[in-house]
């Protein structure tokens, strides 16, 4: 299967992973050795300067932390627009990234436009994301930079999905539990 690097997994309604239920996932690397995606959609109810003061200067001290996902939810990941997408150790889309673990605090906000910090991502091993798509446990749509630096991330699922038309903008108006319809 080709790379969905860049693209956005929206979480199908059959997808009943209480860790990805309605989410979106950008997908930041997509290759043979696997996949590693932040879900966009999971604002904590922790702030940056909380539980990374170092982080504050870049991110925003009262910027909600995000839970990326359910692998290594101790790590930190700062997803980034980048004036030089060279900059980024990872370049997910256009010139939206991932800084690297080496950066010094004092040099984080150097060529830096927006940034949002993540607790955990989410991880797939060889050939696993390539499976559940198989399946259609997630729905494909490229990723934009309002949709990885989201003010609404709560309503991130359905309004892509509302975006993307169609049948998918059903499912966006469907309630979390059909049977209560």
């Amino acid at each position: 299967m080709d790379s969905v690097r860049g693209q956005l997994l929206i979480a199908g309604p059959p997808l009943l992973d209480p860790n990805f239920w309605r989410t979106v996932v950008l997908v930041v690397e997509h290759s043979e050795e696997g996949a590693l995606g932040l879900v966009l959609s999971r604002p904590s109810e922790t702030t940056v300067g909380e539980a990374v003061e170092d982080l504050s200067e870049l991110v925003g001290e009262d910027e909600l932390l995000f839970i990326g996902g359910p692998v290594q939810p101790s790590a930190v990941i700062v997803l980034a627009q980048f004036e030089d997408p060279n900059d980024a150790a990872l370049t997910a889309f256009d010139d939206v990234g991932v800084l690297g673990t080496g950066s010094r605090p004092e040099h984080l906000s150097v060529g830096v436009r927006e940034a949002r910090a993540f607790v955990g991502h989410a991880g797939w091993g060889p050939g696993q994301l390539d499976a559940e798509l198989e399946r259609d446990d997630w729905i494909l749509e490229p990723a934009t930079l309002e949709d990885a630096f989201s003010t609404q991330p709560l309503e991130l699922w359905s309004n892509v999905l509302t975006r993307k038309g169609g049948s998918y903008a059903l499912v966006a108006r469907m309630p979390a539990d059909p049977s209560a319809n």
